[in-house]
C-alpha cells in the first residue's frame, strides 16, 4: 500500500466529515487507506464516521490519550509505504496527496515534507514552516521578533528544505517515523511536532518544505487560547528544552522566566464578530432551507466569481466545485475586507467555517 492518512479526532465531528470527504477525493487514484483514531469524543463523530465512511478505519480510544500517543496508536495499524498525519480540522485539495507521492520519490533521503497551510480566512499559516526554536530564537519570538522562528528564507510558494514542520499535516516514510520513534509521548498535545521535526534532522533525514499545494487548516478546533493550552504549550516547550539542549543553571532559569512571560503577555482569546451584508452561493442546486439562514440579498452562481462585494459570506458548495479550486479562490480572495468563507461538505445539510484561531468554528443545519 502507497498511503495511510491517519487522522487523530478529539469532538470535532462535522469539520471530521469534511475532512473525510475531502480526503477521499484525494484518494481516489492512490492504494490508500484512511484511518481515524478517537480519543474519546463526547460528541458523535465515532457514529458518524461508521454510518458516512464505512470504509474508514476507526480506533476508539476509552480515554484522551493526548495527540501523540494517539497518532502513535494509528502508525500501529498503518499499512502504507507514506503516512500523512492529518488534523481533522482541515481539508486538502484533489491533488495534494499525488504531488507529494511524486516530489517524495524523487528525495531518498526524504524526511517530513509539509505543505502550504491556510487558515479559515484563506491567510498563509506561518508556522507552515519554521526553524529550529532553539532558546535564543524563542525568547525573540516572545519579544515578536519572528524572523529567525519561521523560515522566512523559503517563499510561501516555493519548495525547499526546512527543520521544523507542523503537526496538522505532516507526510512522512513510516519507516523514518519508526526509526526515531515516532511521536514522543511525554508530550500530551503541543510541541510533539517540533520535537519530531528535530529528531528526523538529527536522524540525518532532509525535512521539506512543499509550497505546491495548499490546505486549510482551521485551526481553531484544534487550538483553543485558554489558560490550559497555555500551561500544556510552555510545558512541552520546557520537556523539548530539556531533551534536546545542554542543560545549566542560568540556561533554566532563562528558559523558565522566558516561559512565564510568554504566559503573562500571551493574547487571550476574543469573540469574533463577522458582519456580513450579502451572501455568494456557489452551486448547482441551492436549497431554499439553506437560503434562509444566510444573510440576504444572495447571489446564486454555478462559477466562482471573482468580483465580490466586500463585507460579504462566501458559500461553496462542495457538490458543484473542487477544492482545489475553492482554496485558490480563498487565497485570492483573503486579503479583501471582511470576506468570510462557508463550506457545504458533499451530500450533507450543513454549512461550517471558522473565522479565527482562538475560536471554534461555525455550524449552520439546514
Amino acid at each position: 500500500m502507497k498511503l495511510s492518512v491517519i487522522i487523530l479526532n478529539y469532538n470535532v465531528r462535522y469539520f471530521l466529515e469534511l475532512c473525510l470527504k475531502s480526503v477521499e477525493a484525494a484518494i481516489t487514484d492512490i492504494d490508500a487507506e484512511i484511518i481515524v483514531v478517537d480519543n474519546n469524543s463526547p460528541d458523535d463523530s465515532c457514529t458518524m464516521v461508521k454510518n458516512l465512511f464505512p470504509s474508514v478505519k476507526l480506533i476508539e480510544n476509552k480515554e484522551n490519550s493526548g495527540f501523540s500517543k494517539g497518532n502513535n496508536i494509528g502508525v500501529v495499524e498503518a499499512k502504507g509505504e507514506y503516512l500523512c498525519i492529518l488534523n481533522p480540522d482541515t481539508v486538502v485539495a484533489e491533488d495534494t496527496f499525488t504531488k507529494l507521492i511524486q516530489f517524495a520519490d524523487t528525495k531518498p533521503n526524504v524526511g517530513i515534507v509539509g505543505c502550504q497551510l491556510v487558515d479559515g480566512k484563506g491567510l498563509f499559516l506561518p508556522e507552515s514552516k519554521r526553524h529550529i526554536p532553539t532558546p535564543k530564537v524563542s525568547l525573540k519570538k516572545i519579544l515578536g521578533k519572528t524572523n529567525d522562528y519561521y523560515a522566512n528564507n523559503v517563499g510561501i510558494t516555493d519548495v525547499g528544505k526546512v527543520d521544523i514542520l507542523v503537526g496538522a499535516f505532516m507526510w512522512l516514510k513510516k519507516d523514518v517515523y519508526n526509526a526515531v520513534g515516532g511521536f514522543d509521548e511525554e508530550y500530551f498535545m503541543y510541541g510533539e511536532d517540533i520535537d519530531l521535526s528535530y529528531k528526523i534532522v538529527k536522524a540525518g533525514f532532509d525535512n521539506y518544505y512543499f509550497g505546491n499545494t495548499t490546505v486549510i487548516h482551521f485551526k481553531g478546533e484544534s487550538t483553543l487560547k485558554d489558560a490550559q493550552y497555555a500551561k500544556r504549550f510552555y510545558g512541552a516547550m520546557q520537556i523539548f528544552y530539556k531533551k534536546h539542549f545542554k542543560q545549566n543553571p542560568v540556561f533554566n532559569i532563562v528558559v523558565w522566566f522566558g516561559i512565564k512571560i510568554a504566559q503573562l503577555i500571551r493574547k487571550r482569546p476574543v469573540e469574533v464578530k463577522v458582519s456580513s451584508h450579502k451572501s455568494y452561493v456557489y452551486t448547482h442546486d441551492a436549497d431554499e432551507t439553506l437560503l434562509k439562514h444566510l444573510q440576504q440579498p444572495i447571489d446564486i452562481e454555478t462559477k466562482i466569481k471573482d468580483n465580490v462585494e466586500q463585507n460579504s459570506m462566501l458559500v461553496y458548495d462542495f457538490n458543484t466545485l473542487k477544492a482545489k479550486n475553492v482554496i485558490a479562490d480563498m487565497k485570492k480572495k483573503s486579503q479583501r475586507e471582511n470576506i468570510v468563507f462557508r463550506f457545504i461538505p458533499k451530500s450533507s445539510k450543513f454549512i461550517i467555517g471558522s473565522d479565527s484561531a482562538s475560536n471554534r468554528g461555525e455550524v449552520q443545519h439546514f
